[in-house]
Protein backbone atom coordinates (compact mmCIF):
# COMPACT_ATOMS: atom_id res chain seq x y z
CA UNK A 1 0.00 0.00 0.00
CA UNK A 2 2.42 2.34 0.83
CA UNK A 3 4.44 1.17 -2.39
CA UNK A 4 1.61 2.52 -4.15
CA UNK A 5 1.13 5.75 -2.75
CA UNK A 6 4.62 6.65 -3.06
CA UNK A 7 4.25 5.42 -7.10
CA UNK A 8 1.16 8.27 -7.23
CA UNK A 9 2.81 10.74 -5.39
CA UNK A 10 6.06 10.60 -8.19
CA UNK A 11 3.51 10.22 -10.85
CA UNK A 12 1.78 13.64 -9.49
CA UNK A 13 5.13 15.37 -8.99
CA UNK A 14 6.43 14.06 -12.51
CA UNK A 15 3.08 15.64 -14.26
CA UNK A 16 3.19 18.98 -12.38
CA UNK A 17 7.03 19.00 -12.97
CA UNK A 18 6.40 18.54 -16.89
CA UNK A 19 3.73 21.06 -17.29
CA UNK A 20 6.17 24.08 -14.90
CA UNK A 21 9.02 22.94 -17.06
CA UNK A 22 6.38 23.14 -20.54
CA UNK A 23 5.69 26.89 -19.11
CA UNK A 24 9.36 27.56 -18.54
CA UNK A 25 10.55 26.96 -22.31
CA UNK A 26 9.60 29.26 -25.28
CA UNK A 27 8.35 28.11 -28.57
CA UNK A 28 12.10 27.53 -30.26
CA UNK A 29 12.97 25.27 -27.26
CA UNK A 30 15.38 27.55 -25.44
CA UNK A 31 14.99 27.48 -21.09
CA UNK A 32 13.69 30.29 -19.56
CA UNK A 33 14.22 30.91 -15.70
CA UNK A 34 10.84 30.33 -13.56
CA UNK A 35 8.48 32.42 -12.82
CA UNK A 36 9.68 34.58 -8.83
CA UNK A 37 13.56 34.92 -9.41
CA UNK A 38 15.34 37.69 -8.98
CA UNK A 39 19.13 38.36 -9.64
CA UNK A 40 19.49 41.81 -7.15
CA UNK A 41 16.30 43.71 -8.10
CA UNK A 42 15.84 42.50 -11.28
CA UNK A 43 12.87 40.08 -12.18
CA UNK A 44 14.19 38.06 -14.59
CA UNK A 45 11.24 35.61 -14.19
CA UNK A 46 10.51 34.15 -17.78
CA UNK A 47 13.66 35.70 -19.41
CA UNK A 48 16.00 33.64 -21.39
CA UNK A 49 20.05 33.53 -20.22
CA UNK A 50 20.93 35.90 -22.78
CA UNK A 51 17.75 38.42 -21.79
CA UNK A 52 18.59 37.72 -18.13
CA UNK A 53 22.28 38.60 -18.73
CA UNK A 54 21.62 41.66 -20.62
CA UNK A 55 18.98 43.01 -17.97
CA UNK A 56 21.52 42.86 -15.42
CA UNK A 57 24.02 44.32 -17.38
CA UNK A 58 21.62 47.34 -18.02
CA UNK A 59 21.07 47.56 -14.18
CA UNK A 60 24.52 47.95 -14.12
CA UNK A 61 25.03 50.79 -15.98
CA UNK A 62 22.22 52.38 -14.60
CA UNK A 63 23.92 52.27 -11.14
CA UNK A 64 27.15 53.29 -12.46
CA UNK A 65 25.74 56.81 -13.16
CA UNK A 66 25.32 57.16 -9.81
CA UNK A 67 27.22 59.75 -7.59
CA UNK A 68 29.39 58.85 -4.84
CA UNK A 69 31.08 61.75 -2.86
CA UNK A 70 33.87 60.83 -1.17
CA UNK A 71 34.84 63.40 1.83
CA UNK A 72 37.93 64.16 3.91
CA UNK A 73 38.87 65.62 7.44
CA UNK A 74 38.60 69.38 6.78
CA UNK A 75 35.17 69.34 4.72
CA UNK A 76 36.86 68.56 1.39
CA UNK A 77 34.68 66.64 -0.94
CA UNK A 78 34.85 65.12 -4.55
CA UNK A 79 31.79 64.24 -6.45
CA UNK A 80 32.27 61.52 -9.10
CA UNK A 81 30.25 58.48 -10.78
CA UNK A 82 30.20 54.94 -9.51
CA UNK A 83 31.90 54.52 -13.50
CA UNK A 84 34.66 56.52 -12.34
CA UNK A 85 35.69 53.50 -9.90
CA UNK A 86 35.08 50.92 -12.36
CA UNK A 87 31.35 49.68 -11.41
CA UNK A 88 31.13 46.11 -12.71
CA UNK A 89 29.35 42.50 -12.65
CA UNK A 90 31.39 40.15 -11.08
CA UNK A 91 28.91 36.80 -10.49
CA UNK A 92 27.91 36.68 -13.73
CA UNK A 93 27.42 32.93 -13.51
CA UNK A 94 24.22 33.50 -11.17
CA UNK A 95 22.55 33.62 -14.50
CA UNK A 96 23.34 29.48 -15.21
CA UNK A 97 22.21 29.18 -11.42
CA UNK A 98 18.67 30.73 -12.72
CA UNK A 99 17.95 28.94 -15.38
CA UNK A 100 18.97 25.90 -13.72
CA UNK A 101 16.72 26.46 -10.61
CA UNK A 102 14.00 24.05 -10.75
CA UNK A 103 15.01 21.99 -13.64
CA UNK A 104 18.51 20.62 -12.48
CA UNK A 105 18.69 17.42 -9.67
CA UNK A 106 16.77 15.17 -8.65
CA UNK A 107 13.13 14.87 -9.04
CA UNK A 108 12.52 16.07 -5.38
CA UNK A 109 14.99 18.79 -5.55
CA UNK A 110 13.40 20.26 -8.68
CA UNK A 111 9.65 19.66 -7.20
CA UNK A 112 10.81 21.35 -3.87
CA UNK A 113 12.42 24.33 -5.69
CA UNK A 114 9.65 24.96 -8.54
CA UNK A 115 7.06 24.46 -5.04
CA UNK A 116 9.18 27.61 -2.94
CA UNK A 117 8.79 29.91 -5.70
CA UNK A 118 5.23 29.46 -5.59
CA UNK A 119 5.33 30.92 -1.85
CA UNK A 120 8.27 32.97 -1.88
CA UNK A 121 11.23 34.62 -4.49
CA UNK A 122 14.49 33.68 -5.06
CA UNK A 123 17.02 36.46 -4.75
CA UNK A 124 20.59 35.31 -5.93
CA UNK A 125 22.78 38.80 -4.48
CA UNK A 126 24.52 40.84 -7.04
CA UNK A 127 28.87 40.54 -7.00
CA UNK A 128 30.48 44.08 -7.50
CA UNK A 129 33.81 44.43 -9.45
CA UNK A 130 35.99 47.26 -9.40
CA UNK A 131 38.76 48.25 -11.86
CA UNK A 132 41.60 48.62 -8.92
CA UNK A 133 43.61 51.02 -10.99
CA UNK A 134 40.98 53.49 -11.01
CA UNK A 135 40.28 53.21 -7.21
CA UNK A 136 43.71 54.02 -6.69
CA UNK A 137 43.87 56.88 -9.11
CA UNK A 138 41.14 58.55 -7.76
CA UNK A 139 42.54 58.41 -4.15
CA UNK A 140 45.82 59.63 -5.09
CA UNK A 141 45.47 62.03 -7.58
CA UNK A 142 41.85 63.38 -7.66
CA UNK A 143 41.88 63.40 -3.42
CA UNK A 144 45.05 64.98 -3.33
CA UNK A 145 43.83 67.89 -1.54
CA UNK A 146 42.57 65.90 1.22
CA UNK A 147 46.55 65.16 1.98
CA UNK A 148 47.69 67.59 4.08
CA UNK A 149 51.28 68.15 5.01
CA UNK A 150 52.31 68.18 8.66
CA UNK A 151 54.15 71.36 9.54
CA UNK A 152 57.03 70.32 12.26
CA UNK A 153 57.17 73.23 15.41
CA UNK A 154 60.46 75.49 13.94
CA UNK A 155 62.67 77.90 15.23
CA UNK A 156 62.65 81.64 14.20
CA UNK A 157 65.92 83.39 15.22
CA UNK A 158 66.03 86.97 15.39
CA UNK A 159 69.12 89.13 16.66
CA UNK A 160 69.94 86.72 19.12
CA UNK A 161 66.75 85.38 20.11
CA UNK A 162 65.15 82.27 19.09
CA UNK A 163 61.48 81.94 19.09
CA UNK A 164 59.17 78.44 18.60
CA UNK A 165 56.48 78.72 15.56
CA UNK A 166 53.93 76.10 16.04
CA UNK A 167 53.40 73.40 14.45
CA UNK A 168 50.43 72.21 12.68
CA UNK A 169 48.51 68.43 12.18
CA UNK A 170 48.82 66.73 9.19
CA UNK A 171 46.18 64.50 6.94
CA UNK A 172 46.91 61.53 4.89
CA UNK A 173 44.92 59.16 3.10
CA UNK A 174 45.38 55.61 3.90
CA UNK A 175 44.62 54.48 0.57
CA UNK A 176 44.32 51.15 1.15
CA UNK A 177 42.28 51.09 3.98
CA UNK A 178 39.79 53.32 2.04
CA UNK A 179 39.70 51.37 -0.81
CA UNK A 180 38.57 48.58 1.28
CA UNK A 181 36.32 50.63 3.03
CA UNK A 182 34.51 51.72 -0.34
CA UNK A 183 34.53 48.06 -1.62
CA UNK A 184 32.37 47.13 1.49
CA UNK A 185 30.11 50.01 1.48
CA UNK A 186 28.94 49.37 -1.70
CA UNK A 187 28.77 45.64 -1.66
CA UNK A 188 26.93 45.50 1.94
CA UNK A 189 25.37 48.69 2.60
CA UNK A 190 24.78 50.62 -0.98
CA UNK A 191 20.94 51.48 -1.37
CA UNK A 192 21.69 51.98 -5.22
CA UNK A 193 20.98 55.69 -4.73
CA UNK A 194 23.88 58.34 -5.12
CA UNK A 195 26.08 58.09 -2.05
CA UNK A 196 28.34 59.70 0.38
CA UNK A 197 31.78 58.08 2.02
CA UNK A 198 34.23 59.13 4.32
CA UNK A 199 37.55 58.08 3.03
CA UNK A 200 40.08 56.64 5.65
CA UNK A 201 42.16 59.93 6.95
CA UNK A 202 45.19 59.07 8.99
CA UNK A 203 46.93 62.12 11.45
CA UNK A 204 50.50 62.71 10.89
CA UNK A 205 51.27 64.83 14.38
CA UNK A 206 54.21 66.84 14.23
CA UNK A 207 57.62 66.53 15.14
CA UNK A 208 58.90 68.47 18.09
CA UNK A 209 57.71 70.91 20.98
CA UNK A 210 58.56 74.12 22.67
CA UNK A 211 59.96 72.18 25.14
CA UNK A 212 61.99 70.25 23.04
CA UNK A 213 63.36 73.38 21.03
CA UNK A 214 64.23 75.35 24.04
CA UNK A 215 67.47 73.66 24.14
CA UNK A 216 68.51 74.44 20.88
CA UNK A 217 70.67 77.02 22.65
CA UNK A 218 74.65 76.35 21.53
CA UNK A 219 76.66 77.14 18.30
CA UNK A 220 78.05 73.50 17.15
CA UNK A 221 79.82 74.63 14.44
CA UNK A 222 80.17 77.92 11.85
CA UNK A 223 82.05 78.28 8.89
CA UNK A 224 82.59 81.38 6.27
CA UNK A 225 84.20 81.43 2.88
CA UNK A 226 84.86 85.04 0.51
CA UNK A 227 83.48 85.90 -2.36
CA UNK A 228 84.75 89.18 -3.08
CA UNK A 229 86.11 88.54 -6.34
CA UNK A 230 82.92 87.71 -7.72
CA UNK A 231 80.63 89.60 -10.22
CA UNK A 232 77.32 90.73 -9.51
CA UNK A 233 75.71 87.75 -10.93
CA UNK A 234 77.58 84.96 -8.94
CA UNK A 235 77.31 86.99 -5.95
CA UNK A 236 73.43 87.36 -5.92
CA UNK A 237 73.13 83.43 -6.57
CA UNK A 238 75.71 82.68 -3.09
CA UNK A 239 72.67 85.20 -1.06
CA UNK A 240 69.86 83.87 -2.68
CA UNK A 241 70.91 79.81 -2.18
CA UNK A 242 71.98 80.73 1.00
CA UNK A 243 68.30 82.38 1.95
CA UNK A 244 67.29 79.22 1.00
CA UNK A 245 68.79 77.26 3.42
CA UNK A 246 68.42 79.85 6.56
CA UNK A 247 65.89 78.96 8.93
CA UNK A 248 65.77 75.08 8.57
CA UNK A 249 65.29 73.11 11.89
CA UNK A 250 66.66 69.63 11.30
CA UNK A 251 65.22 66.99 13.80
CA UNK A 252 66.99 63.73 15.35
CA UNK A 253 67.34 61.12 12.48
CA UNK A 254 66.07 63.95 9.39
CA UNK A 255 68.69 64.08 6.45
CA UNK A 256 69.01 67.37 4.83
CA UNK A 257 69.10 67.72 1.32
CA UNK A 258 70.92 70.78 -0.06
CA UNK A 259 69.46 70.01 -4.13
CA UNK A 260 66.34 69.55 -2.67
CA UNK A 261 66.42 72.86 -0.81
CA UNK A 262 67.79 75.39 -3.06
CA UNK A 263 66.38 74.17 -6.36
CA UNK A 264 65.03 74.49 -9.53
CA UNK A 265 68.11 76.60 -10.69
CA UNK A 266 65.66 79.18 -12.19
CA UNK A 267 65.76 82.84 -12.91
CA UNK A 268 62.09 82.46 -10.92
CA UNK A 269 63.63 80.96 -8.31
CA UNK A 270 65.89 84.04 -7.98
CA UNK A 271 69.14 82.44 -9.69
CA UNK A 272 71.05 84.54 -12.42
CA UNK A 273 73.81 82.91 -15.04
CA UNK A 274 76.99 82.76 -13.70
CA UNK A 275 79.71 80.99 -14.17
CA UNK A 276 80.12 77.04 -14.06
CA UNK A 277 82.13 73.99 -14.73
CA UNK A 278 80.98 71.85 -17.59
CA UNK A 279 83.71 69.32 -18.81
CA UNK A 280 87.11 71.17 -17.90
CA UNK A 281 85.19 74.37 -19.29
CA UNK A 282 83.92 77.32 -17.56
CA UNK A 283 80.55 78.12 -18.98
CA UNK A 284 77.58 79.94 -18.14
CA UNK A 285 74.68 78.91 -16.37
CA UNK A 286 71.69 79.67 -14.50
CA UNK A 287 72.93 79.49 -10.45
CA UNK A 288 76.66 79.17 -11.20
CA UNK A 289 78.34 79.61 -8.06
CA UNK A 290 75.57 77.80 -5.64
CA UNK A 291 78.49 75.41 -5.35
CA UNK A 292 80.54 77.52 -2.49
CA UNK A 293 77.08 77.50 -0.58
CA UNK A 294 76.78 73.70 -0.44
CA UNK A 295 80.69 74.14 0.35
CA UNK A 296 80.30 76.33 3.23
CA UNK A 297 77.62 74.50 4.68
CA UNK A 298 79.77 71.21 4.41
CA UNK A 299 82.78 72.65 6.62
CA UNK A 300 79.87 73.80 9.40
CA UNK A 301 78.98 70.18 9.36
CA UNK A 302 81.77 68.51 9.57
CA UNK A 303 82.97 71.12 12.71
CA UNK A 304 79.33 70.46 14.16
CA UNK A 305 80.00 66.26 13.90
CA UNK A 306 76.95 65.25 11.85
CA UNK A 307 77.14 62.51 9.85
CA UNK A 308 77.60 63.63 5.93
CA UNK A 309 75.70 60.90 4.14
CA UNK A 310 76.50 62.46 0.45
CA UNK A 311 78.95 64.52 -0.71
CA UNK A 312 81.41 64.80 -4.07
CA UNK A 313 84.46 67.55 -5.23
CA UNK A 314 84.45 69.42 -7.60
CA UNK A 315 85.66 67.87 -10.98
CA UNK A 316 88.48 70.84 -11.33
CA UNK A 317 89.89 72.70 -8.01
CA UNK A 318 88.50 75.99 -6.58
CA UNK A 319 89.89 78.60 -4.67
CA UNK A 320 87.78 79.31 -1.85
CA UNK A 321 88.83 76.33 0.23
CA UNK A 322 91.75 74.15 0.35
CA UNK A 323 91.61 70.61 -1.78
CA UNK A 324 89.08 68.21 -0.23
CA UNK A 325 86.83 70.72 1.93
CA UNK A 326 84.53 71.44 -0.84
CA UNK A 327 80.98 69.91 -2.15
CA UNK A 328 79.73 69.91 -5.37
CA UNK A 329 76.37 70.02 -6.47
CA UNK A 330 74.72 69.22 -9.78
CA UNK A 331 71.26 69.72 -10.67
CA UNK A 332 70.95 67.56 -13.71
CA UNK A 333 73.99 64.86 -12.65
CA UNK A 334 72.80 64.03 -9.47
CA UNK A 335 75.61 65.43 -7.32
CA UNK A 336 74.05 66.48 -4.23
CA UNK A 337 75.40 66.98 -0.28
CA UNK A 338 73.63 65.37 1.86
CA UNK A 339 73.38 65.18 5.78
CA UNK A 340 71.68 64.18 8.89
CA UNK A 341 70.99 65.38 12.21
CA UNK A 342 72.83 62.56 14.19
CA UNK A 343 72.40 64.23 17.84
CA UNK A 344 69.67 63.63 19.95
CA UNK A 345 68.50 67.11 19.74
CA UNK A 346 66.88 69.11 17.08
CA UNK A 347 69.36 71.87 15.28
CA UNK A 348 69.34 75.06 13.27
CA UNK A 349 71.01 76.04 10.52
CA UNK A 350 71.64 79.70 9.84
CA UNK A 351 73.01 81.38 7.10
CA UNK A 352 73.57 84.64 6.05
CA UNK A 353 76.06 87.05 3.92
CA UNK A 354 77.63 89.90 4.34
CA UNK A 355 80.20 91.94 2.64
CA UNK A 356 81.00 89.24 0.15
CA UNK A 357 81.08 86.62 2.51
CA UNK A 358 79.00 83.60 3.40
CA UNK A 359 78.77 82.19 6.68
CA UNK A 360 76.58 79.50 8.32
CA UNK A 361 75.96 77.96 11.84
CA UNK A 362 74.67 75.57 13.31
CA UNK A 363 72.78 75.80 16.62
CA UNK A 364 71.61 72.84 18.48
CA UNK A 365 72.27 71.30 22.30
CA UNK A 366 76.45 70.94 23.17
CA UNK A 367 77.17 67.38 24.40
CA UNK A 368 80.52 66.94 23.75
CA UNK A 369 82.97 67.57 26.92
CA UNK A 370 84.23 71.03 26.67
CA UNK A 371 88.11 70.18 26.43
CA UNK A 372 87.51 68.35 23.45
CA UNK A 373 88.03 70.34 19.96
CA UNK A 374 87.66 69.19 16.29
CA UNK A 375 89.96 70.47 13.09
CA UNK A 376 89.87 69.56 9.93
CA UNK A 377 93.32 69.27 7.78
CA UNK A 378 93.95 69.15 3.82
CA UNK A 379 96.27 67.52 2.64
CA UNK A 380 97.53 67.38 -0.93
CA UNK A 381 98.99 63.66 -2.18
CA UNK A 382 100.03 64.62 -5.79
CA UNK A 383 99.69 67.59 -8.44
CA UNK A 384 99.86 67.61 -12.57
CA UNK A 385 100.97 70.57 -13.95
CA UNK A 386 98.95 72.06 -17.17
CA UNK A 387 100.01 70.55 -20.02
CA UNK A 388 100.60 73.04 -23.04
CA UNK A 389 97.97 76.04 -23.95
CA UNK A 390 95.12 74.68 -25.79
CA UNK A 391 93.95 76.45 -28.36
CA UNK A 392 90.26 76.57 -29.82
CA UNK A 393 88.79 78.04 -33.21
CA UNK A 394 85.20 79.16 -32.67
CA UNK A 395 83.75 79.94 -36.11
CA UNK A 396 80.96 81.27 -34.52
CA UNK A 397 82.56 84.43 -32.68
CA UNK A 398 83.75 87.20 -35.09
CA UNK A 399 87.14 86.81 -36.71
CA UNK A 400 90.20 88.01 -33.88
CA UNK A 401 88.37 87.77 -31.07
CA UNK A 402 89.66 85.34 -28.52
CA UNK A 403 88.78 84.36 -25.03
CA UNK A 404 90.86 82.82 -22.20
CA UNK A 405 90.21 80.27 -19.68
CA UNK A 406 93.14 79.89 -16.98
CA UNK A 407 94.66 76.73 -16.65
CA UNK A 408 94.23 74.47 -13.42
CA UNK A 409 95.91 72.32 -11.43
CA UNK A 410 95.48 68.68 -11.19
CA UNK A 411 95.03 67.73 -7.19
CA UNK A 412 94.74 64.61 -5.38
CA UNK A 413 93.98 65.43 -1.44
CA UNK A 414 92.28 64.05 1.16
CA UNK A 415 91.21 65.38 4.13
CA UNK A 416 91.98 64.95 7.72
CA UNK A 417 89.74 64.98 11.03
CA UNK A 418 91.68 65.68 13.95
CA UNK A 419 90.61 65.36 17.41
CA UNK A 420 92.81 66.97 20.43
CA UNK A 421 92.01 66.76 24.02
CA UNK A 422 93.28 68.96 26.38
CA UNK A 423 95.54 70.34 23.75
CA UNK A 424 96.70 66.45 22.96
CA UNK A 425 96.23 64.86 19.71
CA UNK A 426 93.97 61.61 20.38
CA UNK A 427 92.96 60.79 17.20
CA UNK A 428 93.10 61.10 13.20
CA UNK A 429 91.21 59.62 10.14
CA UNK A 430 90.52 60.56 6.40
CA UNK A 431 86.90 61.87 6.33
CA UNK A 432 87.29 62.16 2.09
CA UNK A 433 89.49 61.71 -0.89
CA UNK A 434 89.37 63.81 -3.34
CA UNK A 435 90.22 64.17 -7.52
CA UNK A 436 91.02 67.00 -9.38
CA UNK A 437 91.56 67.21 -12.98
CA UNK A 438 94.42 68.89 -14.61
CA UNK A 439 93.27 71.46 -17.46
CA UNK A 440 95.54 73.59 -19.34
CA UNK A 441 94.98 77.16 -20.28
CA UNK A 442 92.14 77.12 -23.02
CA UNK A 443 92.23 80.28 -25.61
CA UNK A 444 89.66 80.32 -27.82
CA UNK A 445 89.76 82.26 -31.33
CA UNK A 446 87.25 83.49 -33.53
CA UNK A 447 87.45 82.63 -36.89
CA UNK A 448 84.13 84.27 -38.35
CA UNK A 449 84.89 85.84 -41.53
CA UNK A 450 83.73 86.48 -45.34
CA UNK A 451 87.77 86.54 -46.05
CA UNK A 452 88.86 82.73 -46.99
CA UNK A 453 92.09 83.39 -46.79
CA UNK A 454 92.39 85.22 -43.39
CA UNK A 455 90.18 82.42 -41.86
CA UNK A 456 92.38 79.55 -43.52
CA UNK A 457 95.69 81.64 -42.30
CA UNK A 458 93.89 82.27 -38.93
CA UNK A 459 93.40 78.57 -38.95
CA UNK A 460 96.39 77.30 -39.38
CA UNK A 461 98.30 79.60 -37.24
CA UNK A 462 95.64 77.89 -34.48
CA UNK A 463 97.04 74.47 -35.69
CA UNK A 464 100.46 75.44 -34.46
CA UNK A 465 99.25 75.61 -31.13
CA UNK A 466 101.76 79.14 -31.20
CA UNK A 467 99.49 82.22 -29.41
CA UNK A 468 101.93 84.16 -31.13
CA UNK A 469 101.81 82.78 -34.47
CA UNK A 470 97.99 83.21 -34.13
CA UNK A 471 98.49 86.85 -32.74
CA UNK A 472 100.68 87.43 -35.71
CA UNK A 473 98.14 86.13 -38.11
CA UNK A 474 95.04 88.36 -36.26
CA UNK A 475 97.06 91.73 -36.24
CA UNK A 476 98.27 91.16 -40.13
CA UNK A 477 95.26 90.37 -41.60
CA UNK A 478 93.19 93.42 -39.32
CA UNK A 479 95.91 95.48 -41.20
CA UNK A 480 95.31 94.33 -44.34
CA UNK A 481 91.17 95.00 -44.15
CA UNK A 482 92.12 98.28 -42.53
CA UNK A 483 94.10 99.26 -45.60
CA UNK A 484 91.63 98.16 -47.92
CA UNK A 485 89.45 100.03 -46.75
CA UNK A 486 91.17 103.41 -46.44
CA UNK A 487 91.76 103.20 -50.08
CA UNK A 488 95.37 103.74 -49.99
CA UNK A 489 96.85 101.08 -52.85
CA UNK A 490 100.43 101.49 -51.18
CA UNK A 491 99.41 100.59 -47.58
CA UNK A 492 97.29 98.12 -48.84
CA UNK A 493 100.31 96.58 -50.82
CA UNK A 494 102.62 96.43 -47.81
CA UNK A 495 99.78 95.03 -45.31
CA UNK A 496 99.05 92.46 -47.91
CA UNK A 497 102.69 91.27 -47.93
CA UNK A 498 102.95 91.70 -44.49
CA UNK A 499 99.64 89.10 -44.15
CA UNK A 500 101.39 86.87 -46.60
CA UNK A 501 104.23 86.34 -44.58
CA UNK A 502 102.12 86.14 -41.66
CA UNK A 503 100.38 83.31 -43.32
CA UNK A 504 103.69 81.39 -45.03
CA UNK A 505 105.34 81.76 -41.45
CA UNK A 506 102.43 79.85 -39.57
CA UNK A 507 102.36 77.25 -42.71
CA UNK A 508 106.21 76.75 -42.17
CA UNK A 509 106.24 76.14 -38.65
CA UNK A 510 103.50 73.65 -38.97
CA UNK A 511 104.71 72.01 -41.32
CA UNK A 512 107.53 72.00 -39.20
CA UNK A 513 106.09 70.24 -36.55
CA UNK A 514 104.21 67.53 -38.74
CA UNK A 515 107.85 66.87 -40.58
CA UNK A 516 105.92 68.07 -44.16
CA UNK A 517 106.25 71.06 -46.57
CA UNK A 518 103.36 73.10 -46.33
CA UNK A 519 101.46 75.68 -48.24
CA UNK A 520 99.54 78.69 -47.44
CA UNK A 521 96.57 77.53 -48.75
CA UNK A 522 96.56 75.28 -46.37
CA UNK A 523 97.19 72.24 -48.67
CA UNK A 524 100.44 69.44 -47.62
CA UNK A 525 102.94 68.77 -50.37
CA UNK A 526 103.91 65.17 -49.86
CA UNK A 527 107.19 63.26 -50.80
CA UNK A 528 107.43 61.00 -53.93
CA UNK A 529 110.42 58.17 -53.57
CA UNK A 530 111.23 55.29 -55.61
CA UNK A 531 111.87 52.10 -53.92
CA UNK A 532 114.79 49.96 -55.69
CA UNK A 533 112.95 46.53 -56.02
CA UNK A 534 109.24 48.51 -57.26
CA UNK A 535 108.16 50.74 -60.24
CA UNK A 536 105.48 51.87 -58.16
CA UNK A 537 105.54 55.44 -56.56
CA UNK A 538 104.90 55.23 -52.58
CA UNK A 539 103.60 58.55 -50.91
CA UNK A 540 104.89 59.27 -47.58
CA UNK A 541 102.91 61.75 -45.67
CA UNK A 542 102.79 62.21 -42.03
CA UNK A 543 98.99 62.77 -41.10
CA UNK A 544 98.90 61.74 -37.27
CA UNK A 545 97.97 65.13 -35.57
CA UNK A 546 98.09 65.44 -31.73
CA UNK A 547 95.10 66.11 -29.52
CA UNK A 548 95.09 68.88 -27.25
CA UNK A 549 91.82 68.10 -26.00
CA UNK A 550 91.05 67.63 -22.50
CA UNK A 551 88.81 64.47 -22.54
CA UNK A 552 85.73 64.54 -20.68
CA UNK A 553 85.81 62.81 -17.37
CA UNK A 554 82.49 60.98 -17.20
CA UNK A 555 81.39 62.06 -13.75
CA UNK A 556 82.25 65.98 -14.86
CA UNK A 557 79.92 65.62 -18.16
CA UNK A 558 77.06 67.62 -16.31
CA UNK A 559 77.05 71.62 -15.10
CA UNK A 560 78.43 72.08 -11.76
CA UNK A 561 77.18 75.59 -10.38
CA UNK A 562 80.44 76.20 -8.84
CA UNK A 563 82.77 79.48 -10.42
CA UNK A 564 86.07 80.09 -9.75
Amino acid sequence: MKKFIKGILLVSMALMLSFLYKANVKAAGEKTIANGVFIGDIDVSGMTASEATNSVNDYIQSLSEKTLTLTGTNDETLTITFADLGLGWANTDVVSEAVGLGKEGSIVERYKALKDLQYANHKYEIEYSFDDELLNQVLTEDCASFNIEKVNYSLVKSGNTFTVANGQVGYQINVDESISAIKSYIQNEWNHSDATIALVIEEDQPLGSAEELSQVTDVLGQYTTSYSTSGTARSANISNGCSLINGTTLYPGEEFSVLDTITPFTEANGYYPAGSYLNGVVVESIGGGICQVSTTLYNAVLLSELEVTERYNHSMIISYVDPSMDAAIAENGGKNFKFVNNTDYPIYIEGYTQNKQITFVIYGKETRDSNRTVSYESEVLETTQPSADQINADASQAFGTITTQSAHIGYKAQLWKIVTVNGVEESREVVNSSTYKMVPKIITVGTATGDVEAQTALNTAIATGDINQVNSVIAAYTARAAAAQSGDAQSYEAAAAAAAAAAQSASDQLAAQQGTTATTDGTTDTTTETTPDTSASETQADTTTENTETQADPETTVTEQTGQ
